[in-house]
């Protein structure tokens, strides 16, 4: 009988062990089911790796429309999301600080079109490139609080409104400060932020700066794009739906969260 063959990308059993209940939207020997959850959610993670189509998944995962369908209602529940912002509470606890932030850091990244997400792009003009744009959140660790996904013409800082709202909803009112770049620099904004009680702070580039400098508090949401872009499916815009753009970020958060939470067990 031939070995199982795994992949680097597959769920470990401590990372499994935490993830299990969010994923299963119904019960395990439910009827309709007919692959295993686990090796449903690794084909998921194996793609948001590799970056490969549906149609490519390879022949010893789950066929791609079982993936893709158990996808959907992962997506449509928002699964991911609720992973995300449980690890984060858990890892700021074990690490002796509040279970919510009362900082944060907002930042946008473009990431190009392609034929399938053409339909919703936009130039974006300072990086001279047409796609859509990730608006983030993240506390003061890095850790993904909110995504907001539009064209890449739309500026940063008509979303401030939006993802402050959002992340006082996810933290319960504490967040009292957010860091931002010049990109966030106007009256607007500020006043965006301060409808939901976030004093918004503008970290400016050191007179006369030549090359990369580290920014105080800036540098953290940075990082955080770098760990979104080990992930090659979000190295460009593939997806058809904003909603699907919008949670693979969660899962990409997931699946680094998961890998340190079990770490650190």
């Amino acid at each position: 009988m031939a070995a199982v063959r795994t992949y680097p990308s597959d769920v470990k059993d401590e990372e499994w062990a935490f993830v299990a209940p969010y994923l299963a939207l119904m019960r395990e020997e439910a009827p309709q089911r007919e692959y295993p959850l686990r090796a449903l959610f690794n084909a998921l993670r194996y793609l948001a790796h590799t970056g490969c189509p549906w149609r490519y998944l390879p022949h010893d995962l789950p066929p791609w429309p079982a993936v893709y369908q158990q996808w959907t209602r992962w997506r449509d529940a928002r699964v991911f999301e609720s992973i995300v912002h449980d690890l984060n509470e858990l890892q700021r606890v074990l690490l002796g600080r509040p279970a919510t932030p009362s900082a944060i850091v907002l930042d946008g990244r473009t990431l190009q079109s392609t034929p399938e997400s053409g339909h919703r792009s936009g130039y974006d003009g300072a990086k001279k490139r047409k796609g859509s744009k990730a608006h983030i959140a993240v506390d003061t660790l890095g850790q993904l609080l909110s995504v907001i996904i539009t064209p890449a013409n739309e500026q940063e800082r008509a979303q401030v409104g939006e993802l402050c709202r959002q992340v006082q909803q996810v933290t319960g009112q504490t967040v009292q400060v957010g860091f931002v770049d010049q990109g966030y620099t106007g009256e607007d904004a500020e006043y965006a932020a301060a409808v939901h009680e976030i004093d918004l702070q503008v970290v400016k580039k050191p007179a006369g700066q030549t090359g990369f400098v580290f920014l105080p508090r800036r540098w953290v949401v940075e990082r955080s794009f770098a760990w979104l872009s080990r992930f090659r499916r979000l190295g460009r815009d593939y997806e058809r739906l904003s909603a699907t753009l919008q949670q693979l970020h969660f899962v990409v958060f997931a699946c680094l969260m998961l890998a340190r939470h079990a770490a650190s067990a």
